[in-house]
């Protein structure tokens, strides 16, 4: 059996690329980040004719090989690099049908790297719609490779593809275009001083530094020796160069490549009209945006109450099955409490991903970049800007480095420090559960109070990011002058394979990034609550016993209790008014009065296991922060989930399911929802989860900063500690004053 290969995919933004990668390697497939570097790195396996398998290495976007981003930076690093474990044996230059010529740029220099390579035309599926034909033999002999004819949609050329991958040496590693034309001169002086190496390979050395980074000198030993041009005449050579790839592209293109001119093109026009109209297009923008939240909460109800009802019952067997005891407690309290607390949000989170994906998939999504720039440029920031803010829909640390884009620096700058205050998925179970709490049913024109609340806090989030834009734009003395370019893509009907794979990959990152982290706060939540050192703790059983002796249960647990014992008299004598069985009075007393007895062992249970709960490490931890968090509404144990979400912001809601399970007494069948529904404010009497303390939540997490990952990434990308410190500060300290203004208005 043949030895593994590595194969590169590369090509321009819009050409399918990810399509390719997914048909090539269906769910074989993981994502990670480069080594010491925040930039996606996706790879997958693909077994091909013959025995071979291929690892495949999905690389970043790019238009050409002159870096303009740090993406594109580490795609030309690898393919220079021949000594990296992931340099490619042969790279597939996905291309799109409908824009080939430009496509072809990116094509002939990898293959002047010497490097075997295939052009992979997609969309093929287009062609006759918009009466593309294209003479492949003539191409192929003309460009000296083979070509793949695809069409990810209609699943065709995929096979041949994996054929031609396999027989990846038989292709020609012969350059198509000399560059040393542009300068014979100076080339002549390059290969007289490096004899040995690759003139084309040195040339791009050389000129990644005239664009945004360098390239690892390392893979060429001097460079200064013989780097006499300035930037500027580089520059222009640069151009050159992209001037005679051009010339030898179009006299191909010529000759293999027809279009006819009469093919309609009329439906796009007339889309793109209407979509980025500067009235109907928001209108529009806003629709789609109401309709996702409403679907979020609609369809989401039935899995939730599922998933909800299986961890109630997982925690019940699994205390009733294992021997009593700590071990039991911490799996029960600790890690089934917590892991249900993100688990239970998985539906809303997935169907959210599945609508970004879809949006991406029509080629909608640019039309929203270019509707926002004539937003958003008055307030400092592009069009550009509008992809980092959307991205971090989903998360803000991909969003924070998706500002690469952007290449003015005081934009981008503004862009990184405003994103985190878009509402991210990691804010998503933390919304959802405090509006189930406080928002009530209902709907207005048929779209539900709760969906218009969360569609509320996303264009908060989103208003409060342009008017800090604003005020930034006012702030930094950042001379800068840039000009917004946007591709627009072809409306495409998305593929449900690439929208599937989408929302598996991005939940299941988000389940296993946030798991890692709720398990560990859990279970040291479950040790801080569970033990204590004071006498308190030691005797609670005794204390709360004797204190239920002498003043009886508290007002809450008698309140319950009396319900309880309501709704079970009631039932008992339906039964007799319906005849469904014979019972007498004195039965029906003696059935009362041992209902009445367990229901006071539970009380009782409930009360220790409370009174426990606030006399452990973890209560004296929540009532030191305790003054701070009560103007807003909180009691000690919100302000420890306040607290530990610092970690990240879903966290939240795993450890009020820790706090409330360890301070459940024996009653593990509640679910998070209803035990935080039954909580109690002491000082008020009322419950803990109300309009005022609600909206005060809702607001303040709306507004902080509630993430240590994201002020690392904000750090990195920022190279200073001054900016992800000005954002904590600030925006910390504007989260608890409108949490807090909110809060007195309403209580």
């Amino acid at each position: 059996m043949s030895k593994q290969i590595n194969v590169a995919l590369i090509g321009n933004p819009n050409t399918g690329k990810t399509s390719v990668f997914n048909q090539l390697t269906g769910l074989n497939q993981k994502v990670g980040n480069y080594p010491g570097i925040t930039v996606e790195k996706k790879e997958g396996i693909c077994k091909l004719p013959r025995g071979v398998k291929a690892h495949i290495l999905d690389l970043p976007g790019t238009y050409s090989l002159n870096t303009t981003s740090l993406d594109e930076s580490v795609a030309v690093e690898l393919l220079l690099n021949k000594k990296d474990k992931d340099h490619p044996d042969v790279a597939l230059v996905i291309s799109d049908v409908e824009n080939l010529k430009r496509n072809l740029l990116l094509f002939t220099q990898i293959k002047d790297l010497k490097i075997p390579t295939i052009l992979v035309i997609n969309m093929a599926d287009r062609m006759s719609r918009t009466g593309i034909s294209v003479d492949i033999e003539q191409l192929e002999q003309k460009l000296d490779t083979k070509i793949a004819l695809v069409s990810t949609r209609k699943e065709t050329g995929i096979d041949k593809l994996k054929e031609l991958i396999a027989d990846f040496k038989s292709l020609s590693s012969k350059p198509n275009v000399d560059t040393t034309v542009i300068a014979p001169e100076y080339f002549g002086r390059l290969q007289n001083t490096f004899p040995n190496e690759d003139l084309y390979k040195l040339w791009l050395v050389i000129t990644q530094d005239v664009n945004f980074m360098p390239i690892e000198k390392t893979l060429i030993k001097d460079t200064s020796s013989f780097s006499t041009k300035s930037k500027s005449e580089l520059k222009r050579l640069q151009q050159k160069e992209t001037i005679l790839r051009y010339q030898f592209i179009n006299g191909v293109l010529k000759e293999t490549y027809l279009v006819d001119a009469t093919a309609a093109k009329g439906f796009r026009a007339s889309l793109d009209r209407v979509l980025t109209h500067k009235v109907f297009g928001y209108v529009i923008f806003f629709l789609i945006l109401l309709t996702i939240f409403q679907a979020i909460y609609e369809w989401s109800t039935l899995p939730q109450g599922y998933i909800e009802e299986f961890f109630a019952l997982a925690g019940e067997w699994v205390k009733a099955t294992l021997p009593a005891g700590a071990f039991t407690d911490l799996i029960v309290e600790g890690i089934i409490a917590g892991i249900s607390g993100i688990v239970v949000f998985i539906p809303q989170i997935a169907f959210l991903f599945f609508f970004i994906a879809l949006l991406e998939e029509t080629g909608y999504m640019s039309r929203v970049v270019f509707l926002m720039d004539r937003l958003m440029r008055p307030f400092g920031l592009s069009g550009k800007s509008v992809v980092p803010l959307i991205s971090g829909t989903a998360c803000a640390i991909p969003a924070v480095m998706a500002t690469r884009t952007i290449e003015n620096w005081k934009e981008r700058l503004i862009t990184i420090l405003v994103t985190p205050f878009t509402t991210c998925s990691a804010r998503l179970p933390v919304y959802l559960i405090i509006i189930s709490l406080v928002i009530p049913e209902g709907s207005f024109v048929g779209l539900s109070y709760q969906a218009l609340t969360l569609m509320m806090l996303y264009l908060i989030g989103f208003g409060a990011a342009i008017l800090s834009a604003m005020v930034l734009n006012k702030i930094l003395k950042i001379k800068s002058r840039s000009f917004f370019v946007v591709e627009m893509p072809n409306y495409k009907l998305p593929l449900l394979k690439n929208v599937a794979i989408t929302v598996w990959e991005k939940t299941k990152s988000f389940v296993f990034g946030a798991g890692k982290i709720i398990l560990a706060i859990s279970i040291i939540l479950w040790f801080l609550g569970s033990n204590g050192f004071s006498d308190k703790f030691k005797n609670a059983e005794s204390i709360v016993k004797n204190r239920i002796e002498t003043n009886g249960l508290s007002d809450f647990n008698t309140s319950n209790l009396e319900d309880d014992l309501t709704t079970y008299r009631n039932a008992l004598q339906d039964s007799i008014s319906k005849k469904v069985y014979t019972i007498s009075e004195a039965t029906l007393k003696d059935s009362l009065r041992l209902k009445k007895q367990v229901l006071f062992e539970s009380a009782q249970n409930q009360e220790i296991a409370s009174f426990k709960l606030e006399n452990s490490y973890m209560g004296y931890a929540g009532k030191a922060i305790e003054p701070l968090v009560k103007p807003l509404g909180y009691d000690w144990k919100i302000g420890i989930a306040v607290l530990t979400s610092f970690a990240a912001r879903e966290v939240f809601v795993g450890t009020l399911a820790t706090i409330y399970s360890v301070g459940s007494g024996e009653d593990n069948t509640e679910t998070i929802t209803h035990r935080m529904a039954a909580e109690i404010n002491p000082a008020t009497k009322k419950p803990l989860f109300n309009l005022a303390s609600g909206i005060s939540l809702l607001l303040f997490y709306a507004f902080a900063m509630q993430c240590m990952s994201t002020l690392a990434v904000v750090k990195r990308e920022t190279n200073t500690w001054k900016w992800p410190a000005a954002q904590l500060v600030f925006m910390s300290v504007f989260a608890y004053i409108v949490a807090l203004i909110a809060y007195q208005i309403l209580e």
